[in-house]
């Protein structure tokens, strides 16, 4: 298993013979509105091309559809004949974006031998988690790759924990980047509920992404490593990469 975080919450994902991207977000610095009236997004460039970026890529996965995670740049670029995995209810909205080839995932599906599981996201509370709707995990299983749980947008929460202690994964990927909305309501983990992760999961590999590109996140990845130092996590259970960073790891 290959990892490469391009961006934001945007992966690169070479797993059991497949390429995926997930959650391509490849809008220029400074090109799309702000969410909180401090900056215009992304905060960042991405570390290389987005055409570079897709190279290869025979897959995609669709977390939701929010902005930060599939943007009118990435509709723009990726084929209309490759393959997207998506939650049930975005499957109509991604084949009026022209896609023709969208698969949903209701709850299991085989594809090309690996085993997907969608999870629940918890993405924010009260009012806010109505306004921001539906958004999903995954986890990938194959007989020759690691166990990877990828969380979503989603706070800590007894679902998160329970794939954990149910699925047991190897690798688990968090979106830490303590964005909020409204009322600094939450909508994805912070360094206090990635670290959660982590002692729930002390076998695992933590991978922390979502961080430091869009001006709704509040939580630096120095901030996450204080926090998590401070609470006895080391690097090796949880890494913190920098946009266009690889892991690989072996089952």
């Amino acid at each position: 298993m290959k990892f490469t975080l391009i961006r934001s919450a945007t992966i690169v994902l070479e797993y059991a013979g497949k390429k995926f991207i997930i959650d391509p977000y490849f809008a220029a610095k400074y090109s799309l509105p702000s969410y909180t009236g401090k900056s215009l997004n992304p905060l960042v460039d991405l570390p290389c091309e987005a055409k570079q970026v897709l190279q290869g890529v025979d897959t995609a996965f669709i977390s939701h559809l929010h902005s930060d995670h599939f943007d009118p740049a990435a509709q723009e670029l990726l084929p209309s004949d490759l393959p997207i995995l998506c939650q049930p209810c975005d499957l109509e909205k991604l084949k009026e974006k022209g896609f023709i080839h969208v698969i949903p995932v209701a709850d299991q599906l085989v594809w090309d031998e690996i085993k997907m599981t969608r999870t629940v996201c918890q993405h924010g509370s009260g009012k806010v988690l109505q306004e921001m709707g539906d958004a999903s995990g995954f986890v990938l299983e194959h007989e020759t790759e690691p166990t990877v749980y990828w969380a979503g947008d989603t706070i800590w929460c007894q679902a998160v924990e329970a794939v954990i202690c149910q699925r047991k994964p190897s690798v688990i990927i968090t979106h830490s980047g303590g964005a909020v909305w409204g009322n600094q309501v939450s909508i994805i983990m912070n360094a206090e509920q990635t670290v959660k992760v982590c002692m729930a999961a002390l076998s695992s590999t933590v991978i922390a992404t979502h961080m430091e590109a869009l001006d709704h996140t509040t939580t630096t990845r120095q901030a996450l490593r204080n926090y998590a130092e401070a609470h006895a996590i080391n690097e090796e259970h949880l890494l913190i990469p920098f946009d266009g960073q690889t892991f690989i790891f072996n089952r």
